[in-house]
């Protein structure tokens, strides 16, 4: 049974992926039932995102990202084929969160490395189905060159999260929080969260060059060659 014991007055919480996997459908029978104007309207957003700095060409900061996710491409099989390898690689808006000290930090602070970025609660089952996983893979490749930030977001019982890490000897992975979630609704402006766990790849510059929503292994040889090709390794 989910526990419910981390949920916010007045808030709501993110779904998992699975449980989100439906929305699209809902979504799609709302468009059926407005005016021509409004569907227009609707299929324009959803194109360029809700999010004026979130265009549909890619950045030209991140034109060297394309390379790199070309090269991606090919690997996004096996354990990690539901991985969405960029096409146009985009810079991501200021993401903002706390680090292991407690103090605000934000994505642009990770810069000169490639970073696996992962949003996680305890209050969700894939997301903890992974961490050791994502554990394995800071251990196996991190470095200045890249690091496995995974981002807790639960809103209640602060505490639990860190225990929940050490109960699991989950210990390679710098402790980051959010515990107003923004980060969850900052990448739904961007069409880029649709449940959690929710997983970006993103390189030195801030770029991002793939992204899965669901869990993954990330310890397994078709991830690691995935992010090694992602970190120029």
């Amino acid at each position: 049974m989910t526990d419910r014991t981390d949920r916010t007055p007045g808030a709501e919480r993110p779904q998992t992926a699975a449980a989100s996997a439906t929305a699209p459908r809902r979504r799609a029978l709302v468009v059926a039932g407005v005016g021509v104007a409004a569907a227009l309207g609707l299929g324009l957003a959803v194109l360029y995102g809700t999010n004026p700095g979130w265009g549909n060409a890619g950045d030209a900061d991140c034109a060297p990202a394309l390379a790199v996710a070309q090269a991606m491409q090919p690997l996004a099989r096996g354990e990690v084929a539901a991985v969405q390898v960029s096409k146009a690689p985009k810079l991501l808006p200021a993401l903002a969160f706390n680090g292991p000290d407690g103090k605000p930090m934000s994505l642009a602070d990770l810069k000169g490395r490639t970073v696996l970025l992962n949003l996680w609660a305890t209050w969700c089952a894939p997301c903890r189905q992974e961490m050791p996983a994502l554990d394995a893979a800071q251990e196996k490749l991190g470095g200045d060159d890249f690091q496995v930030v995974t981002v807790n977001i639960d809103t209640r019982n602060l505490d639990k999260p860190r225990q929940w890490l050490a109960d699991n000897k989950v210990t390679r992975l710098a402790y980051h929080s959010d515990p107003s979630a923004k980060i969850f609704q900052d990448l739904k402006a961007i069409g880029k969260a649709f449940g959690m766990p929710t997983t970006l790849i993103v390189d030195p510059k801030g770029c991002e060059l793939a992204s899965i929503a669901g869990p993954a292994e990330w310890s397994s040889e078709d991830a690691l060659k995935l992010l090694k090709a992602a970190a120029r390794k």
